[in-house]
């Protein structure tokens, strides 16, 4: 509900802090003194256009503050979480205006787009007046309200969890399908890709070791010559290194260095026999078989060029093969797949369809109830000619979504024989208004505001009438807070807090002014608003027969 307004330097009002109560509040006063400037005031804050020429004269900046409290679940927290503003229920919103052009908007402190602060008024307070277009109006929100009414949440949810596992079901189907009909594309080159795959017949790391292989024997290749001059080299040196120990043998008693030498030549031989020992391995490791190195290479070269055929690594040619297996079994498998989703799908459809045939049955019936409700509130709101119809129309199946298959929209006809057609198209100013007081109070304020308001909803009438919509406002007031400027002293003595507002000039400045109404002043006010400006006795006792009721 709206707590406070507070407004500074906008148009004839100077400083004016207002704090409405819960229930029915009724502004009043006489014609011009400035009700309709809160309203206006009250509109920047719901994001409304900002006229420079609103900012009060002689003052540079104008201001209007509007503070809410809501409950924790007020869809208006969960929006301001969404943009990252705190709220502990309170929810402030905030305009200003510069005289020189320019405006700003907050949200609990925080600077914001003028279209979040419509967002967000617009979940905390309605206007009702000569030139709605939003609200009950819009054709939009008929189908929620109606779905309110009739209090068809567990029917609305079977149908929105139906369309959801039919959309779901259509995804796995339409998937499973496109890659049914790819494979069966691919059928050709997946049976001859196997083929070549499985001739081939490469193993994990075969062409690493095939690599290896093949530098070692090109290697060998390249020291062959060396390998064998060395090898001669060796022999040679072996023979004469032996025979120079021979002839030492035969001497070495002529003196003790020839011994010591002799042991010196025997340690050489001793290492010449091992350096030709690991030569001979060498020579063997590196033998370069021309037959053995070609047949390397050339399976060396087909793996790799399959590799690059497929463009995948070559260890991975493997996994690659089973992989193709694998979509080629699925050919096969995935016509019964497919058979078994379609039959999925099917099912799925027929259970939206069936949920939605239930929604619309009590969508009918709900329309039947809300239509008599309505009819019976028009008469003694003076609209006893017009006729009111919940308009169901039956969706193309295209059209078809979790909110059901048919179109919700709320008709009048405005005189006997007339066509029915929407609301806006047909009501024009106070009897606007009283339509749409006549459908709050058939729906019970289902999809409303906390804070709703009605600017001379009571325009253009009087008497029983103007009692009839006092009534009613006051009904509505149990459950929601209403702010209604009014000229009817019926209306008026509904409220349970009076504001009255006042114009005033001094020293060639006119400002406007509200003031709460205790219970003498509301006698004077009401007396007032039935005899004009002198208050008489009779007007008195008329007023307090009135706040009596």
């Amino acid at each position: 509900m709206l707590t406070l307004l507070d407004i500074r330097n906008i148009i004839l009002i100077e400083t004016l802090r207002l704090e409405p109560g819960h229930g029915l509040a009724v502004l009043t006063g006489e014609t011009g003194a400035g009700k309709s400037i809160l309203l206006d005031a009250l509109g920047l804050t719901m994001g409304a256009r900002a006229d420079s020429g609103l900012v009060r004269s002689g003052t540079a900046q104008g201001s209007v503050t509007a503070a809410f409290e809501t409950a924790p679940d007020h869809p208006a927290n969960a929006l301001l979480a969404e943009h990252d503003i705190e709220s502990d229920g309170a929810i402030i919103l905030k305009r200003t205006i510069k005289a020189d052009g320019g405006s700003r908007a907050f949200i609990n402190d925080q600077p914001v787009s003028v279209t979040l602060l419509r967002d967000i008024a617009a979940l905390l307070v309605e206007v009702h007046g000569q030139n709605d277009e939003r609200g009950l109006l819009a054709a939009s929100g008929h189908r929620a309200l109606l779905d309110s009414f009739g209090g068809l949440d567990a029917q609305v949810t079977a149908v929105r969890n139906a369309w959801t596992a039919w959309q779901a079901a259509r995804s796995r189907h339409e998937a499973a399908l496109a890659r049914l009909e790819a494979d069966r594309k691919d059928r050709e080159w997946l049976e001859h890709s196997i083929t070549e795959l499985e001739s081939l017949g490469a193993a994990p790391g075969e062409e690493h070791e095939l690599a290896e292989a093949r530098a070692t024997m090109q290697k060998g290749a390249r020291l062959a010559d060396d390998l064998s001059s060395a090898g001669t080299f060796i022999a040679e040196g072996t023979e004469k290194l032996a025979q120079a120990s021979r002839r030492l043998t035969r001497i070495g008693s002529e003196h003790p260095l020839l011994d010591e030498a002799l042991q010196a030549l025997d340690r050489a031989l001793v290492e010449i026999d091992e350096a030709d020992t690991q030569l001979a391995a060498a020579v063997e490791a590196l033998e370069a078989d021309p037959a053995r190195l070609d047949a390397t290479e050339r399976r060396l070269f087909e793996i790799r060029a399959m590799a690059r055929k497929h463009r995948t690594e070559p260890d991975a040619l493997p996994e690659l093969l089973q992989t193709l297996r694998d979509r080629a079994a699925s050919l096969s498998a995935g016509e019964s797949s497919l058979n078994v989703l379609k039959a999925e799908l099917e099912a799925a459809e027929a259970a939206y369809h069936a949920a939605a045939r239930t929604l619309a049955a009590t969508r009918r019936d709900a329309a039947t109830r809300l239509d008599a409700a309505v009819a019976a509130e028009l008469a003694p709101l003076k609209l006893g000619a017009a006729r009111f119809r919940t308009s169901i129309t039956a969706l193309e199946a295209s059209q078809c979504g979790p909110e059901g298959s048919e179109r919700v929209a709320f008709e009048i006809s405005t005189n006997p024989g007339a066509d029915f057609a929407p609301l806006i198209k047909i009501a024009s100013g106070g009897e606007l208004s009283r339509f749409i007081l006549a459908l709050k109070v058939a729906l019970a304020a289902e999809g409303s505001a906390g804070t709703l308001i009605f600017d001379e909803i009571d325009r253009g009438v009087g008497g029983a009438v103007a009692s009839a919509i006092g009534e009613r406002l006051a009904r509505l007031a149990r459950t929601n807070q209403l702010l209604v400027v009014t000229h009817s002293p019926q209306v008026a003595a509904r409220g349970q807090q009076q504001l009255r507002i006042s114009k005033t000039s001094e020293d060639g400045s006119t400002r406007t002014d509200v003031e709460v109404l205790d219970a003498d002043g509301r006698l004077e006010e009401i007396a007032r608003m039935l005899s004009g400006a002198h208050v008489t006795p009779e007007a008195r006792a008329q007023a307090a027969r009135l706040l009596d009721h």
